[in-house]
């Protein structure tokens, strides 16, 4: 069986596909280097995940999810570059904020801005997102 977690995953995933510009270079928690010809790509990987605290009821535990959708470009500027994509994304992310019923919700939480030196200026842009997701108490597939 597959974690709630991970099916929210390969839905975001599955929702980025198309992505102007990127097409199908959507990787989930990539490990290996971007190759030059690659680029623009995008990452989707989670980055930190708790429970509410407070129980809703003793059946249910209610979960925080931050997602990352990382946006790998090439370029003189590469935050510029990367602006069509990111407004794409977020329009795709927004479009349906329960991802098909896996989520009570979706939110932009912050974008970060990281340059690299590489033979070519590259760049990250990395948008964070909130989910807030409910599972069984025993069953953290349900």
């Amino acid at each position: 069986m597959t974690m709630k977690r991970e099916s929210i995953l390969e839905a975001i995933t599955t929702a980025l596909a198309g992505t102007v510009q990127v097409g199908s270079r959507i990787y989930r928690s990539r490990v290996e280097a971007v190759a030059r010809d690659e680029a623009p790509v995008l990452i989707v990987e989670p980055s930190a995940e708790t429970a509410r605290q407070e129980p809703v009821s003793l059946c249910w535990i209610d979960w925080s999810l931050d997602v990352e959708v990382a946006i790998y470009t090439r370029g003189q500027i590469p935050d510029s570059l990367a602006a069509p994509i990111q407004a794409d994304v977020h329009s795709k992310l927004m479009t349906d904020r329960t991802l098909g019923g896996l989520a009570l919700d979706i939110w932009p939480q912050r974008t970060q801005y990281l340059k690299e030196q590489a033979d070519q200026t590259a760049g990250l842009t990395v948008m964070s997102y909130g989910i807030r997701y409910r599972t069984q108490v025993d069953d953290l597939t349900a």
